[in-house]
């Protein structure tokens, strides 16, 4: 058996390079607004047996900004949040808000319907109701239970 030597501080660089990136991945900086993106919106997805519900954050942008494009698989949303910071000639501005362009695709759980959404857009939220495709409104999974024992219910 080797003995190994115990060297902390590499431990502790990976610790922060492993946060970097998560926090890097929680909020987007510096690559992001290098790409020209200044924000990626929230959002939130809903699946009811009918139709798929996408709720999207984007406070402080005006509808003629926003792109919404939808297909059977999934919404794109892309626009541009443009700044009202006024600076006067002895005051200072300190802003956290992020301003620019803004681009964010995001997957749906289930083909939809793409020519049949319904939108709103309502105190800096968009919702999106997306009928889903009738082949995935009416999907049957037959269950395998195999050879009398108990399934996973996962077809195996």
């Amino acid at each position: 058996m080797a003995l190994v030597r115990w060297e902390p501080f590499r431990e502790v660089e990976s610790l922060q390079r492993q946060l970097n990136r998560l926090f890097d991945e929680i909020a987007p900086t510096g690559r992001r607004e290098e790409e020209g993106i200044a924000f990626i919106p929230s959002a939130e997805i809903q699946e009811t047996p009918d139709a798929v519900h996408l709720k999207v954050e984007i406070p402080g942008v005006d509808p003629k900004d926003l792109d919404v494009q939808v297909s059977p698989e999934a919404v794109s949303i892309s626009g541009e949040r443009k700044s009202e910071i006024k600076t006067e000639e002895r005051g200072i501005t300190r802003t956290e808000f992020r301003y620019g362009r803004f681009q964010r695709v995001i997957p749906l759980p289930s083909r939809v319907q793409h020519d049949k959404v319904e939108a709103e857009y309502k105190d800096g939220i968009l919702k999106l109701r997306l009928p889903k495709a009738e082949e995935d409104r009416n999907k049957v999974v037959k269950v395998n239970l195999g050879d009398g024992h108990r399934g996973n219910g996962q077809g195996q």
